[in-house]
């Protein structure tokens, strides 16, 4: 099956404005920002696992952080700016948000910062 022809899950207008033309939700608006039960990350999109649970941090920055992602779900491109580093689903290619590397809030050194409308949320 092609690209072009994968059958993602269908997105409200909001989620198509940052999953798709790559968006930011408001700081502190995401439904996930404060969620702390065990369970996984998946892409809003296509359901691939993106984070566990035990990533998750609070960096006050006002989106969910993690610190690690499960491995070959995320990828790294440089953003439009020329200054970030645009993580998106390795999957179906749906912007999540940015990563960034060098401000010490955890022992790997790593802030994935995601929007809550990139992703849902599977309890364990």
């Amino acid at each position: 099956m092609s690209e072009n022809t994968k059958k993602y899950n269908e997105l409200t207008p909001e989620e198509q404005r940052v999953i798709l033309q790559k968006g930011t939700e408001r700081p502190f608006t995401g439904a996930l920002l404060n969620e702390s039960a065990k369970g996984i990350y998946t892409c809003k999109q296509c359901d691939a696992p993106l984070y566990t649970s035990e990533s998750k941090f609070d960096a006050m920055c006002g989106w969910p952080a993690f610190d690690d992602e499960i491995e070959g779900a995320v990828e790294r491109v440089p953003d439009a700016d020329g200054r970030r580093t645009e993580i998106i689903c390795s999957n179906c290619k749906g912007h999540l948000g940015h990563v960034f590397v060098g401000e010490n809030f955890t022992a790997k050194n790593t802030r994935h910062c995601v929007n809550s409308v990139s992703m849902n949320f599977k309890a364990l």
